[in-house]
């Protein structure tokens, strides 16, 4: 008794109902000054006393200290538990101190930068310059971290975590702050902001910067990205980014591509990984998009396998045709006498082998590829996709062109053929293949158009599209025009957005709520619209938006994904939850900008 009155920590013995029943005075006088006898121990202070038997202990606050509680047994029955308190409040202090002053890397890009500069007046220039520099003074303002600027475009931030948390605290403003400066009267400045801040020291958190600014530029930039307990989080994103692609970026992926497929076609340009004879390139080429393909998917496939079947023995698409949103232009181009373009998933799984490249377009997740089997068995996989980069895409990869400001996958595939020249070229069936995907994703040249998006147009009519025939692969039946009427008829208006279900027993529902998501977007004051049905145990979400608000980020909080002004997500619930679920995500996205 003697050892434990005059025991050097705070301490009390609890019986088996966690009931105080004695105490000594350091625990009277340091931790709770009130009569603690009779008391629940868990009741007075927030202990989890399980946690407190292990090894490492339990470390709790209380009266603004800190404490280290550790719980042994004191009587053979096990009836009674001392409890002991070790005073770690320096320590604790210290440590937080050490992690607030940990520095972290930021990387700031201004996004297309040389485009903004261009056809500028010098003083338009200068005077862009001084307010870009006043926008990162203001950035730095109340804080002790230092910045340099390494290019016209790039800025370096170096910041101790104590004020980076109150950046990601305030969703980084300075993104809407930069959209507020114009140049030329013309353009406004977005900024792509990479932050590195879980990494050991400086040059882990620069890798880790240049990670999350490289997935903030693949996604269209105008927004901000740092990992947190290994997952990646974003913020901004409003903006849709650039109209025009890098054509010298996919030059090379073009030029890359055929010295990939077919070895000393051009001069070397770069370094790759394939397990196919250098010498050999590869024989076959299997070609493939998304589940439920539609007519930029199957489009776009359609017209590269017509160009690589000049250059390759063997190049097929691989397509469900039972599950496929594109069967009026596989039957075009069957009824045209075009035979053996489009095996099946099984079929095409008999063909890989190691003498097989494997080509995905419209999509890079590994998730709603045409067929999974085929990529996790293949060993060489290229990817060319239009849409914003998610975290998780499909990997390892040979060669890929990721280009969020092209209009459509069918455009990016235009463009890598025209670069190609006449070492190949595509008949008018293929063109009109082609023209077909840019026309469906840019709802016949109104969404994300560009220059680039009218160019590679007039190169297809060049190649002998007829767009009458284009027309026509995208008539519906009189039926999908009655469900999509009735989709529209179920719509209710939720914070600027339309909500709407369809029948998911219907064959064309995916159809039909797309149209549907489309034609919402003609409502007065509705900034984006939602389609809702279910199929099996999964409900499937059709997103759309003019460009005001991000669908992608909505459908990513859902775990989908898609580009700014189209979207997607499957979630396995019922309709009512999935609609909770939506529209916490709508607010969520709302908040955040």
């Amino acid at each position: 008794r003697d050892s434990l009155v005059h025991f050097p920590a705070p301490c009390v013995i609890i019986d088996k109902e966690k009931t105080i029943v004695w105490f000594n005075k350091l625990f009277e006088s340091k931790v709770y000054s009130e009569d603690p006898y009779g008391e629940k121990l868990d009741l007075i202070m927030n202990i989890d006393l399980n946690k407190a038997f292990e090894t490492d202990g339990c470390q709790i606050c209380v009266n603004k200290r800190y404490y280290l509680a550790k719980a042994v047994r004191t009587d053979v029955r096990n009836e009674l538990t001392m409890v002991y308190f070790n005073d770690i409040t320096e320590y604790t202090e210290l440590r937080y101190d050490a992690y607030q002053s940990h520095n972290s890397v930021i990387i700031i890009v201004i996004d297309n930068y040389d485009e903004l500069m261009s056809d500028v007046r010098e003083s338009e220039k200068a005077h862009a310059a001084v307010e870009i520099e006043k926008l990162m003074e203001s950035f730095l303002e109340g804080t002790n971290a230092i910045a340099k600027k390494v290019s016209d475009d790039r800025f370096y931030v170096f910041m101790e975590e104590r004020y980076l948390a109150r950046k990601i605290e305030n969703r980084f403003r300075i993104l809407e702050a930069a959209r507020q400066i114009r140049i030329g009267g013309r353009a406004n400045v977005t900024l792509s902001i990479g932050v590195g801040r879980e990494g050991k020291g400086l040059e882990e958190c620069e890798k880790l910067a240049k990670q999350a600014l490289e997935l903030c530029q693949g996604r269209g930039g105008d927004q901000a990205a740092y990992r947190e307990n290994g997952e990646f989080r974003f913020f901004g994103g409003v903006s849709s980014g650039s109209d025009n692609n890098n054509r010298v970026k996919i030059r090379i992926f073009a030029e890359t591509l055929l010295e990939i497929i077919k070895p000393g076609s051009i001069e070397s340009i770069g370094n790759y990984r394939a397990d196919a004879d250098e010498a050999q390139g590869f024989r076959r080429v299997l070609i493939m998009g998304h589940r439920f393909g539609d007519l930029d998917s199957v489009g776009s496939a359609t017209g590269l396998c017509c160009a690589l079947r000049k250059i390759v023995s063997e190049c097929y698409v691989v397509v469900d045709k039972t599950k496929n949103l594109a069967t009026s232009l596989i039957d075009y181009i069957e009824e045209n006498e075009i035979t053996n373009y489009y095996i099946t998933p099984s079929q095409g799984l008999e063909r890989l082998d190691s003498d097989t490249l494997v080509i995905v377009v419209d999509t890079h997740n590994p998730e709603l590829v045409e067929s999974k089997d085929i990529i996790e068995r293949a060993k060489n996989i290229v990817v060319i996709d239009h849409h914003r980069r998610m975290v998780k895409g499909i990997e390892p990869l040979i060669a890929q062109c990721l280009e969020p400001g092209a209009s459509s996958a069918a455009e990016l595939v235009t463009e890598i053929i025209e670069m190609w020249g006449d070492r190949t070229s595509i008949d008018a069936h293929a063109a009109e293949a082609l023209l077909s995907g840019i026309m469906l994703d840019t709802k016949y040249f109104v969404m994300k158009t560009g220059v680039t998006t009218f160019e590679t147009a007039a190169y297809l009519k060049k190649m002998g599209a007829d767009t009458i025939v284009v027309k026509q692969m995208f008539a519906n039946s009189i039926d999908t025009y009655h469900e999509k009427s009735k989709i529209i008829n179920s719509a209710e208006i939720y914070r600027k957005c339309a909500l709407a279900r369809a029948d998911g027993s219907f064959s064309n529902v995916r159809i039909a709520a797309s149209q549907a998501a489309d034609e919402m977007l003609g409502i007065t004051g509705v900034c984006a619209s939602f389609v809702m049905y279910q199929q099996g145990e999964t409900i499937n979400i059709s997103a759309r938006s003019m460009g005001k608000y991000n669908v992608q980020v909505i459908m990513e909080a859902l775990g989908g994904g898609g580009h700014l002004t189209m979207a997607a997500a499957q979630i396995k619930t019922d309709l009512d939850s999935a609609k909770k679920m939506l529209t916490d995500a709508v607010d969520e996205y709302i908040r955040s900008i």
